[in-house]
């Protein structure tokens, strides 16, 4: 029986350096990536002035390289063949010569807004998975945080240019190349991510979501009224029918412990639960829906309350989970999209926002996967044309999604430099 590629690739191991050397060598796309963080054809200061940091054998850390152009960029990767390198921001010099410059001269001044989004913070709600360990089924927290995040990042806020990026592993980052991103002070990104951050507090704090200005019966910013339109369909879905939040004695008890205080009500759903232990998660949380209906005409303002504190539920459960300390500062380091992450080798691709329920982070191209590809593959294309070697493997999409991401980024770009003609009014 013939073994397929994917099969053969898994043997390769991702902290190989020969394995890592051949990606780099072979399969790596600098042009794409220059033309993305560049936003020109022509090195300027967002690649000069721009910071990368490698990590390399025996986890060496080496912060504060620069590079003229994207070929000495390219030289240096393969030089050190590091198993993963960070992008920063663009500093007031070249980071480069830092140790050339009087104190304090290099400041980081203009960077992508990036958001970073891991499922270990979801470990206290996700049923299927934990830790370091993820699926297709917990990888739907992760759809619904970039449905959410997403869709107010571009109509709240009004950016265009957004790039996702699977992490390798567990999560998804975000890089957004607007220029009004860009050019965010630190303050101003501590302000926008404040605004964005619902899900807050340690893990012992039951009670996570506190976003009515301190007031049990305040209104949702109609921001996050949109996003609750999009979650409830989510909390259905992944909270109630695949993950069962609610279903074991420690799910239903967390659940009573965010409603409201009455005694009534909990110690009557307290009774109904312990009794019918097969309860699931949806029976549960109609049974709730159920029991403060009788309350809608003989108390409506406890009604009122309970509708709200089960909003505040929807959203501790499904809302994005944002690392918020990535997003605050532009001197933040973030891995790069196409790096291969070396406990899985897998490799950092970017994703369609609008398809990620459809992502299944293991089915990501693996390293050895790809270079089996490579091996496999034909020199030629049937017109004789020799194609990249990215092409001829089925990373191939996905640098074309960067290429695109890329060319709509510099179009932008240009088209802000053109001067604007003085137009006249005849009479």
């Amino acid at each position: 029986m013939a073994i397929s590629a994917k099969e053969q690739g898994m043997a390769y191991d991702p902290s190989s350096p020969q394995v890592m050397n051949a990606f780099y060598r072979r399969l790596f796309p600098y042009k794409a990536l220059f033309k993305w963080l560049n936003q020109a054809d022509v090195p300027g200061k967002l690649w000069t002035h721009r910071e990368f940091a490698f990590t390399i054998e025996n986890d060496v850390y080496i912060r504060y390289n620069s590079f003229n152009t994207a070929y000495d960029f390219q030289k240096e990767v393969l030089r050190l063949n590091p198993s993963r390198f960070e992008i920063g921001p663009q500093y007031s010099a070249r980071p480069r010569d830092r140790k050339t410059l009087p104190a304090g001269a290099l400041q980081p001044q203009r960077r992508e807004l990036v958001f970073d989004i891991d499922m270990t913070d979801y470990d206290e709600v996700r049923t299927c998975c934990s830790d370091k360990k993820i699926c297709k089924r917990c990888w739907g927290f992760i759809a619904a945080a970039v449905k959410v995040l997403d869709n107010a990042l571009r109509n709240t806020f009004g950016f265009k240019h957004l790039l996702w990026v699977y992490s390798g592993r567990r999560g998804i980052h975000c890089w957004i190349s607007d220029t009004l991103a860009i050019d965010l002070t630190d303050d101003q990104r501590r302000a926008l991510v404040t605004f964005l951050e619902v899900i807050k507090g340690s893990k012992e704090q039951v009670k996570k979501v506190n976003v009515r200005n301190g007031k049990d019966d305040g209104e949702l910013h109609p921001a996050l009224e949109d996003a609750l339109d999009d979650l409830r369909t989510e909390f259905s879905r992944l909270i109630l029918r695949d993950q069962e939040c609610f279903q074991s004695d420690q799910g239903w008890q967390t659940l009573l412990a965010l409603l409201p205080a009455n005694r009534e009500v909990t110690e009557s759903l307290r009774k109904l639960w312990e009794s019918s232990p097969d309860r699931s998660s949806e029976d549960k949380w109609v049974d709730i829906v159920g029991m403060i209906k009788t309350y809608k005409t003989s108390n409506p303002t406890l009604y009122r309350k309970y509708e709200k504190y089960m909003q505040d539920i929807v959203l501790q459960y499904t809302y994005p989970r944002i690392d918020a300390e990535v997003s605050k500062h532009r001197n933040h380091l973030l891995k790069s999209p196409f790096c291969v992450h070396p406990g899985t080798g897998r490799v950092c691709i970017p994703i369609d926002p609008d398809r990620a329920h459809e992502f299944d982070p293991e089915a990501v191209p693996h390293v050895g996967e790809l270079l089996v590809e490579l091996d496999n593959a034909p020199a030629a294309d049937s017109g004789g044309k020799i194609p990249e070697d990215y092409e001829r493997t089925s990373l191939k999409p996905y640098v074309e999604m960067l290429e695109r991401h890329a060319k709509a980024i510099m179009a932008d770009v240009r088209g802000a430099r053109r001067p604007v003609k003085e137009e006249t009014m005849e009479f």
